[in-house]
């Protein structure tokens, strides 16, 4: 498990929080860097440098005997050997590159990667964009990085020193100048290089393989157990279980069985279908699988389908509950994070950024907070009812049905790079039927009375209906793109896209 920290004051006590909730390795964030994602405003104006927040991190944890279980990593804007160990001096073991790998594939820092067009043919899903100008080759990376290490290599010489790990920590070898300026002079960098309450005998880097949880994760553990002979044999079958909101990333186990013995395929021919009673606890259908469907009658919390890849996740009320489902949350915040394809039936509302940076999900919600399909780059979202502020952010591909009865959605949805339209218009028919379809079907899989009520009643509810989508997209192959592709996402082979790459050197 690894957690990202941006540099910042404090960042020390949150990372000591973060050790003791079992994290393996540590990234601590600083303000510069970044491969021109993020609007300019948000890479000047976040965070400090990370050669502040590490060394805080890297005391704080010796303070608290946590050092030795964690992997620290440090980046942002990291380019040269002299960089690798700095960083190594101040508490890394670990080094994170992102914009140099992204120029020596080709990258031209054009600030476009957002939009989905871009000029070197590196983040885009276009595959004629792709094919036409990306040049990019395994070599130049590797290239790259052999320049650094031999970089690393001369200045550990000149140091005196052997392997990188005789390197963490050693603030010895650093030397503070003076200043150029007045306001240089004045700084005080002394709680950098040293803390009187750091026990001189504290470890300086990770020496253990894995920061082991004292949660054992059982619960996967009792499903496995049940379901392993059923996973072997490909037979399929129906299991029955009862979850708390301690049994964390339930079914993560079953999917990691599945895609181990099955890989993409998985078990899509003979699904094994797993009823559970409960709350769930966080990421629940987490990676999961072609042939992996499970109905939890309850709620869950946070992250529920984050990077699922397949198989179908439906989540309903308990028996008996008078409440209105479209007014009640039944799932909580960033689910759906990164999804590939799947399906997503929940009776009740979500949390926020519900649906961000999905990119194959299929999936139907009663309500939604702030920033839902934020950087979502396909599959469907269909939202029966009011959502919150800032939808659409970043959402390039993909589509959405929402619900607007208050007629209040066109000042919640983000303008920049979507756009809104009725589907009540002879024009949109295929749309009006398509809706109907998936609302059917999200009705026989959960029940719900708000879907059973909009059927009876379709030709009203529709006028509420917004379309939307991605300003790029073609209005008249939207329907015929999303069916493409789900049909090329189950089940396929992956394709893999260099996004950033990260070096850990643990004995130069």
């Amino acid at each position: 498990m690894s957690v990202k920290l941006v540099s910042e004051p404090g960042i020390g006590t949150i990372a000591t929080g973060v050790a003791k909730a079992y994290a393996d390795l540590i990234t601590v964030s600083g303000y510069d860097g970044g491969t021109a994602a993020s609007p300019i405003t948000s890479i000047k104006h976040a965070g400090s440098p990370w050669e502040l927040g590490l060394p805080e991190v890297h005391q704080a944890l010796r303070i608290n005997q946590l050092r030795h279980k964690i992997r620290l990593q440090t980046d942002g804007g990291l380019k040269t050997g002299l960089d690798v160990v700095k960083a190594a001096i101040l508490g890394a073991e670990s080094f994170g590159f992102g914009t140099a790998p992204m120029v020596a594939l080709g990258c031209k820092y054009l600030r476009i990667c957002h939009l989905n067009n871009c000029a070197t043919g590196v983040a885009t899903q276009h595959q004629a964009l792709r094919d036409e100008h990306f040049r990019g080759t395994v070599e130049m990376v590797k290239h790259y990085f052999r320049f650094i290490a031999e970089e690393v290599r001369e200045l550990m010489a000149l140091l005196g020193v052997r392997q990188i790990t005789d390197l963490i920590g050693r603030t010895d070898l650093l030397e503070v100048l003076e200043g150029e300026t007045n306001a240089q002079r004045r700084l005080d960098l002394t709680p950098l290089l040293g803390n009187d309450s750091v026990p001189s005998d504290a470890p300086q880097f990770c020496q253990v393989s894995r920061n082991e949880p004292h949660d054992p994760g059982a619960k996967n553990l009792e499903m496995l157990a049940a379901m392993e002979s059923a996973i072997e044999s490909r037979s399929g079958g129906d299991f029955s279980f009862r979850v708390t909101n301690c049994d964390r990333s339930v079914g993560a186990r079953i999917s990691g069985e599945i895609a181990k013995r099955y890989g993409e395929a998985g078990l899509a021919e003979s699904p094994l279908k797993v009823s559970l009673t409960g709350v769930a606890g966080q990421s629940f259908g987490v990676w999961n699988a072609h042939g992996l469907d499970m109905y939890l009658e309850g709620d869950a919390n946070d992250y529920v389908g984050k990077g699922m890849n397949g198989g179908k996740l439906t989540i309903v009320p308990p028996r008996g509950s008078r409440f209105e489902s479209h007014k009640t949350a039944i799932i909580g915040n960033t689910c759906l994070y990164g999804a590939t394809g799947g399906k997503l039936y929940a009776a009740g509302t979500a949390g926020e950024r519900f649906g961000v940076r999905n990119s194959g999900a299929h999936a139907v919600i009663e309500g939604a907070g702030d920033h839902c399909c934020e950087y979502m780059t396909g599959g469907l979202v269909c939202v029966l009812g009011e959502t919150g502020i800032n939808f659409g952010a970043g959402m390039t591909g993909g589509f959405a049905y929402v619900l607007d009865e208050g007629r209040d959605f066109v000042d919640k949805y983000n303008h920049e790079l979507v756009e809104i339209h009725r589907i009540n218009t002879e024009a949109m028919e295929a749309y009006r039927r398509h809706l109907r379809e998936v609302i059917e079907e999200y009705v026989a899989e959960t029940g719900s009375e708000r879907g059973r009520n909009i059927l009876r009643d379709f030709p009203d509810f529709v006028r509420h209906f917004w379309l939307v989508k991605p300003k790029a997209a073609s209005l008249n192959g939207l329907l015929d793109q999303s069916r493409r592709q789900r049909s090329d996402r189950a089940p396929r082979l992956c394709s893999l896209q260099v996004r950033a790459c990260t070096a850990t050197v643990p004995g130069l």
